[in-house]
């Protein structure tokens, strides 16, 4: 008889442990890759949708070329936002995605922290003025930014100049933090970065000889939240975020 009460004792206390926690695992989320160039400007967008929603965001950022790989190798996102086109129109091809969509549009930019540099007339003088021994890049091969900055080299003939003294970072917040802690003189950033609290203490100059690098995001097929990533879409795309990406620099 007291093996049977203690039967009932323990389901009633499982049945009231799974009742408590009913709210943690019917939480509503989505996992969304982001590149890491737009890492700043989505921080506040899915800090401000969850306020409105109650919605977790799960992100991870990191190079577009890195997202792509991860993608189409089984990672459960729901979203990528790319730092190209390419990247989500392959994810077309490959029946990934059912559509695209342009989200924002940067500029690469040449930053640095050292006051004489920003005395340049723009970014070419400044890259060749005296003292520049190490230049930070995202890798070209899996960063729009960096394959930007790559082709104003190219265009500017600049780049044999420059060739051994890049340094490649595995994506553009990380060539940005390789200028702004100085371990190297000048980097090759996005223009949002130089909005950033980091990013003020120093000085940029556009480069507009590289090409303006429009991006593009998709919902992923393989989604379980299509409901909530296209609410996420919307809101990506509203007017309402318009405001925090122009702050950092997009349009």
């Amino acid at each position: 008889m007291k093996r049977i009460k203690n039967k009932k004792y323990f389901f009633l206390v499982m049945c009231t442990c799974l009742f408590l926690h009913q709210p943690l695992l019917a939480e509503e989320r989505l996992t969304i890759g982001v590149a890491a160039n737009f890492m700043l400007p989505f921080q506040e967008i899915a800090h401000e949708f969850e306020n409105k929603t109650s919605v977790k965001i799960n992100a991870t950022y990191t190079s577009t070329g890195n997202l792509y790989g991860q993608i189409i190798h089984g990672a459960p996102y729901d979203l990528f936002l790319a730092a190209d086109e390419r990247r989500p129109e392959r994810l077309l091809k490959e029946g990934l995605t059912h559509s695209t969509f342009v989200y924002a549009r940067g500029r690469a930019v040449l930053w640095t922290v050292k006051k004489k540099l920003c005395a340049a007339k723009d970014w070419q003088e400044a890259l060749m003025m005296q003292g520049i021994n190490k230049i930070s890049i995202a890798n070209p091969e899996t960063a729009p930014y960096g394959a930007a900055a790559i082709k104003a080299l190219k265009s500017t003939g600049l780049i044999e100049a420059v060739q051994k003294k890049l340094v490649f970072a595995q994506n553009v917040i990380q060539a940005f933090q390789y200028a702004h802690t100085k371990s190297v003189e000048v980097g090759f950033c996005a223009l949002s970065s130089a909005f950033s609290e980091q990013g003020k203490r120093g000085c940029f100059f556009l480069i507009e000889q590289a090409p303006i690098i429009i991006q593009r995001a998709c919902i992923l097929k393989s989604t379980k939240n299509k409901e909530l990533a296209n609410k996420f879409a919307v809101f990506l795309s509203s007017q309402e975020t318009q405001t925090v990406k122009m702050n950092f620099g997009y349009n």
